[in-house]
């Protein structure tokens, strides 16, 4: 099936409802002849790629762009496009409650011991092959293609890369160039830490009144606060500049 795909700040989206993305990934998931991944921009995402125009090809070689961030979501209908908001977390978490089955491989590259352990026992998984990346992954091209080749002996209908932003991406592509690999990868950043207990997540109305920002700033505030603070508003200018180059 061919998604509309809507153009925005220099990436090609794909925009989905949460219920399309899970029915969408699960048919390609269930080929199990091909291996493609799925990336969740956010703000964040948008940032990193104006600064660093080099990690553009992780986000164009993925089968499927979803947009992560209800700030995107505003700013596109701002600029006349329908950029559906689908959080990564929203749709990690209905794979794991409607899709995966408790006795069927999960592979996930990255998380903690303590992690997997509380994933496993919530969703009472028996397969699970868990990667424990290295701290640097994105410097460090021989644990990137160590990480691809074990996607690749345990294969899945779901991979999980759980490593971070652009640490995620640069795996899903070796595992994509590699050719042995089947299923769908999905760069899930902290999605795993929500379901497993690690990290709270904001109630269902922040999310909805598009505030779960600030909620993970004040659960985090060391590490987060600059994020959002600082950085974050910079989402404003590369819009702006954005929207005279295409002349709206």
């Amino acid at each position: 099936m061919t998604y509309q795909t809507v153009s925005f700040l220099g990436l090609d989206f794909h925009p989905m409802s949460t219920g399309t993305a899970l029915a969408h990934l699960t048919k390609l998931a269930d080929r199990r002849d091909i291996f493609d991944y799925v990336v969740t921009p956010n703000v964040d995402h948008i940032i990193r790629l104006a600064t660093d125009p080099d990690l553009r090809p992780l986000y164009k070689a993925a089968g499927t762009c979803v947009n992560d961030s209800r700030i995107l979501e505003v700013l596109a209908a701002r600029s006349g496009l329908s950029l559906t908001a689908s959080p990564g977390a929203d749709i990690t978490e209905n794979l794991f409650e409607h899709i995966i089955h408790p006795n069927e491989p999960v592979t996930l590259i990255g998380s903690s011991t303590k992690d997997v352990k509380a994933l496993k026992a919530r969703y009472g998984l028996t397969q699970v092959s868990q990667y424990d990346a290295p701290m640097g992954l994105r410097y460090k091209p021989d644990a990137i293609e160590a990480a691809a080749a074990f996607m690749a002996a345990h294969p899945a209908r779901f991979h999980f890369l759980c490593v971070g932003s652009p640490q995620q991406e640069m795996v899903a592509l070796a595992a994509k160039q590699r050719g042995d690999v089947t299923g769908i990868g999905l760069c899930c950043g902290a999605s795993l830490d929500f379901l497993s207990g690690k990290t709270k997540r904001a109630p269902k109305w922040l999310r909805e009144a598009r505030l779960e920002w600030t909620h993970r700033m004040l659960s985090e505030p060391k590490r987060l606060g600059r994020r959002y603070l600082i950085d974050g508003p910079r989402i404003f200018g590369i819009w702006h500049r954005w929207r005279r180059q295409e002349g709206l």
